[in-house]
């Protein structure tokens, strides 16, 4: 294009916009054909040793696997959910075997890391690679290095890979049980919660709990509703109890928590309609629906295009409970009842409630804790009215005498079926 000769000054400015825009176009083609899957070697067949933890250091102790998911929303890519040092971990590559030619490719990743570190050096990251063309792998390595032997490198299986009807509605993510949890009444009455309001799987990330903790998950697996994903994470890292780097220096915060919804996420994208990202002792609590499947519905007659529905959390503090729903047989069991706990603390000026979130898994790119860091559409904050995140625990107002809180008997709703589905547990698993 020429752009000598009078001109006026509007013509100037098209001329240097449009070749600011060839050069830009021109930067991330050359950019993407450097990620372009390249052949290295050939094979007789796929070799390397097949991953079966949940977390997987590379050689660097800098970089750890969780699972690659196959994503192609924008391309044909393989997303790898991983945690790196935000700061050592520049370059990374995928290695893809091709059956049954047996052609090595190997891709230039991309390391995302979230946004949401909290001063931690550690991070959730997606490590993210364009898939050969003609290829459907099955299986990738990654690895520091564009050369080498994969028959070196762990293999780990692309999962997503084949689309599947929805076979669930709802899929709980809770992350990560930690510290010897033993809460155990509360856990079984929000499993129970859970159940009621639609939930058909529990994803439970676990670190580790107390001995009577361990007989209700296998009473929940044996039951087909928990799915327990091993979290050894502490194991690798020194990893924090606290949500930020300045209250606790380790190296990644509340045990990986943010990597881990993050992969729940994906692991669910397939199997279920929506995701509930919450904590063990927290329930959405719908207020206008008898359940999440009529709620959700309304809310998404009302919110046409919208993935991400934030609930605000209320605080129900433990320290203050009422004489009703004194169930003796419950008395022996550890752990908070929660029907006995229905005033939750005011809202505090200038403080905004967190949130916690029901999602759809095929919108959502990259999740925080309290919100979607990355994702397709929109998101909508749901109106108190409609449902609040019921939060038993201890409290955030301390100071605060009972005539200040406010009494909502929300729970009390589903006290039968409550009492009635939490009593089976108990005989069942003979706590």
């Amino acid at each position: 294009m020429m752009c000598g000769g009078k001109k006026s000054y509007f013509a100037a400015a098209v001329c240097i916009i449009t070749l600011t825009s060839m050069v830009t176009v021109s930067y991330f083609r050359l950019q993407r054909l450097s990620n372009q899957p390249k052949v290295t070697q050939e094979s007789s067949k796929c070799r390397g040793k097949i991953a079966n933890g949940t977390i997987t250091p590379l050689k660097d102790n800098r970089t750890f696997i969780i699972s690659p998911y196959f994503d192609d929303r924008e391309s044909k890519v393989t997303r790898v959910i991983g945690i790196v040092h935000h700061k050592e971990v520049k370059q990374l590559y995928c290695w893809f075997c091709c059956q049954p030619d047996g052609k090595i490719y190997v891709s230039n990743a991309e390391i995302d890391v979230h946004s949401d570190r909290f001063g931690f050096p550690y991070s959730a990251a997606d490590i993210v690679c364009l898939e050969p063309e003609n290829c459907d792998p099955t299986h990738v390595s990654i690895h520091q290095s564009a050369h080498g032997n994969i028959d070196q490198l762990p293999r780990f299986e692309i999962k997503n890979r084949k689309p599947e009807p929805f076979p669930v509605d709802f899929t709980v993510c809770i992350s990560a049980m930690f510290g010897s949890y033993n809460n155990v009444l509360q856990f079984i009455q929000s499993m129970e919660m859970y159940k009621i309001l639609g939930a058909q799987r529990v994803v439970i990330y676990k670190n580790n709990c107390s001995h009577l903790m361990e007989k209700v998950l296998k009473f929940y697996i044996e039951e087909g509703t928990a799915e327990i994903i091993p979290w050894p994470i502490n194991s690798y890292l020194k990893v924090s109890s606290t949500w930020h780097f300045s209250m606790d220096a380790k190296d990644i915060g509340y045990y990986g928590q943010i990597t881990a919804l993050n992969d729940c996420v994906y692991r669910n994208m397939q199997r279920s309609r929506f995701v509930v990202l919450n904590d063990a002792d927290e329930i959405i609590l719908p207020l206008k629906h008898p359940n999440w499947k009529t709620m959700m519905s309304s809310l998404q007659e009302q919110n046409p295009g919208t993935g991400i529905f934030l609930f605000e959390n209320h605080i129900f503090p433990e320290t203050f409970s009422t004489y009703m729903f004194n169930i003796s047989s419950w008395n022996t069991v550890p752990g908070v009842n929660i029907l006995q706990h229905v005033h939750r603390e005011p809202d505090r000026k200038h403080v905004i409630n967190p949130r916690k979130m029901i999602v759809d898994p095929q919108k959502v790119i990259q999740t925080s804790v309290h919100s979607v860091l990355r994702a397709y559409g929109s998101s909508v904050n749901v109106p108190m009215d409609v449902a609040l995140v019921y939060h038993c625990r201890k409290p955030l107002q301390g100071d605060l005498p009972r005539e200040s809180l406010i009494r909502d008997t929300s729970l009390w709703t589903y006290n039968s079926s409550l009492i009635k589905n939490v009593n089976k547990v108990l005989f069942q698993t003979l706590l």
